[in-house]
C-alpha cells in the first residue's frame, strides 16, 4: 500500500470545525505505526493550471485566491489554495500509481467532491477526484469510474463528470443530508439514496449495487471518493456503518481485480483512523491493527 501524503496539509483550520487537521494528523501517526511496511510518498510541489481548468473555471482558479469565505462551511483561510492544489497533486499521483499496479491512498486534506467547477462549498476547494478522472480519460484511458461511499453526495463531482465520455459516477449517500442533491439517476450519474438511519444491511446492499455498476462499466481505472461519515458515531450524519462495514467496502473492491485509488473525503469521528485502516487493510488483504 502506498500512502500519498503530505503533512503540511494539517498546516491549516481549526480544532473548532469538524474538517479540521487532526483528521490526517491522528490517521497518518495510526497508519504509520500500525503498517511500518507501507510506502509513503510525497505529492509533487505543484499541479499546472492546465491540469485544474480540465474540471474548473478560470474564474473559480482567480476567486480561490480572493479572501473573503466562500460559505460558513468553506472558509477562506491562509494558503488554502495551495493546500487545495496539493490535494490535487496527491490525487493524481495515487492515480497514476493505481495504473502502475499499486494500491494507493491520498490522505490529504481538504476533501473535494463537492466543490463544483465553478464553486467552493462543503469543506471543499478544488475537486480532486473529478481532475485525475479527467485527466486520465485526456492520456488515453477509455473508461474511468468514479465510486462515491462518502455519505454526502458528492454533487461537485457528479457536475462536473455529467455526460462526459467514458466516464461514471457512483455515488451511495444519505437523504435528507447535505447537500440535498442525488435523488435520481440519469445519464452517466448513478445515485443510491439511503435515509438516515437506514440498518446496516440495507445500506451494504446499496453499496454492493453501487460498486457493481461500476464493475459492469469496465473502467480500466476506478477512483474512490472514500469518506467514512456513514460510521455510526460521525457527528454529522445519522447513518449507521460500523468499522468491519467499511473494511467489507475494502475487500469488495480488492475482488473486484480493477486497478483503484482511494482518496480521502470525509470522516470526522475520533475512530477516523481505525476506520481508514479497516478499509485499506481489507483492501490489502491484512488484518487490521488493533
Amino acid at each position: 500500500m502506498v500512502i500519498v501524503h503530505d503533512p503540511r496539509c494539517a498546516d491549516y483550520g481549526s480544532s473548532l470545525r469538524p474538517e479540521q487537521p487532526a483528521r490526517v494528523t491522528r490517521s497518518a501517526a495510526h497508519l504509520r505505526a500500525a503498517h511500518p511496511d507501507w510506502t509513503w510518498q510525497l505529492p509533487p510541489a505543484a499541479v499546472p493550471d492546465e491540469i485544474l481548468l480540465l474540471a474548473h473555471t478560470p474564474a473559480h482558479l482567480k476567486r480561490l485566491g480572493q479572501p473573503r469565505d466562500f460559505d460558513a462551511d468553506t472558509p477562506f483561510l491562509p494558503n488554502i489554495p495551495d493546500h487545495a492544489r496539493q490535494a490535487v497533486a496527491a490525487a493524481l499521483t495515487a492515480a497514476d500509481l493505481a495504473l502502475a499496479g499499486r494500491q494507493a491512498f491520498s490522505l490529504m486534506r481538504p476533501p473535494g467532491h463537492h466543490a463544483t467547477s465553478s464553486q467552493a462549498m462543503g469543506f471543499c476547494y478544488l475537486n480532486q477526484i473529478a481532475i485525475a478522472a479527467l485527466s486520465a480519460r485526456t492520456r488515453g484511458l477509455a473508461r474511468v469510474a468514479v465510486w462515491d461511499f462518502d455519505a454526502h453526495h458528492g454533487n461537485g463531482t457528479e457536475a462536473i463528470l455529467h455526460r462526459r465520455e467514458g466516464l461514471l459516477f457512483s455515488s451511495v449517500h444519505q437523504y435528507p443530508g447535505y447537500p440535498g442533491t442525488g435523488t435520481v439517476s440519469f445519464d452517466n450519474c448513478r445515485n443510491w439514496p439511503v435515509a438516515p438511519r437506514t440498518p446496516r444491511t440495507q445500506h451494504l446492499a446499496a453499496l454492493r449495487e453501487s460498486l457493481d455498476a461500476v464493475i459492469a462499466f469496465q473502467p480500466g481505472l476506478v477512483l474512490v471518493s472514500a469518506g467514512f461519515d456513514a460510521y455510526a458515531r460521525d457527528p454529522i450524519t445519522a447513518m449507521t456503518l460500523e468499522t468491519e462495514d467499511f473494511a467489507t467496502l475494502g475487500r469488495w473492491l480488492r475482488e473486484s481485480g480493477l486497478p483503484a485509488a482511494a482518496i480521502l473525503e470525509g470522516g470526522y469521528s475520533d475512530d477516523l483512523p481505525l476506520l481508514i485502516d479497516a478499509f485499506l487493510s481489507a483492501w490489502q488483504k491484512i488484518p487490521p491493527a488493533a
